[in-house]
């Protein structure tokens, strides 16, 4: 296999629904895709064409290594998508130290440590694309969920942060920021109101495979809302 010409993309978080849409639209784009998530079950059911690592990137040693491993084994990365995420509710007088260090340890760890691992193999290429994916919350202030807002605002904040340190070695760095999406795990909590305007994670996913495509060169340091109606 000639690494260097492979489109290797890895989708961690890749057992949510979102991870696993964003994965299937990648490969059908004629990326080699890559699945990463920390549970190795909710991996089984991706495609079987798409390759599964179990990793739990939270860690930034767990991180590095299955970069490694997917750079060593399939081919030097291009993509990086990560829709890791995690969801507490609290206002600012009750969240406790450990609901804020889960949050950003989840929320902006993840994000931090991927893009670390996988930036040496994207400057080697002179060329590659990191997609995040933060929340409304994250830009618009929202009570009653600070420690998970506080967390998406900082990831905001890091997409900004490696488009100006990354944007000139050739690599660009966006991200998407749904609202409420309607999956499986939220639709029990949604009210109607609040599923009318919830979207798909079909349709976040065609987002994110046009910021990685060759149309969306231009763009770099954008946070795109994908509110709903």
């Amino acid at each position: 296999m000639d690494a260097i010409n492979e489109r290797v993309a890895i989708v961690a978080g890749a057992g949510g629904e979102l991870g696993r849409a964003t994965a299937e639209k990648l490969a059908a784009a004629g990326f080699t895709v890559v699945g990463v998530d920390r549970s190795e079950e909710s991996l089984k059911d991706l495609p079987e064409f798409i390759r599964r690592e179990t990793a739990d990137p939270v860690d930034p040693a767990a991180a590095r290594a299955v970069v490694d491993r997917i750079a060593a084994e399939v081919g030097s990365p291009a993509v990086l998508v990560n829709t890791i995420g995690t969801y507490r509710l609290g206002d600012a007088l009750t969240t406790t130290p450990e609901d804020l260090r889960f949050m950003v340890d989840v929320n902006v760890g993840a994000a931090l440590w991927l893009s670390q691992a996988v930036v040496p193999y994207l400057r080697e290429r002179g060329s590659g694309s990191i997609v995040q994916v933060a929340a409304r919350p994250g830009l618009e202030p929202v009570a009653g969920m600070v420690a998970y807002a506080v967390s998406k605002a900082a990831l905001v904040h890091l997409t900004r942060l490696l488009d100006v340190e990354l944007r000139p070695l050739g690599i660009r760095v966006n991200a998407v920021a749904p609202q409420l999406l309607d999956t499986a795990k939220t639709r029990p909590y949604l009210t109607p109101e609040q599923l009318s305007h919830a979207v798909t994670p079909e349709s976040v996913a065609s987002i994110i495979v046009y910021l990685i495509s060759d149309e969306a060169a231009p763009v770099s340091g954008a946070v795109v809302p994908a509110y709903g109606a």
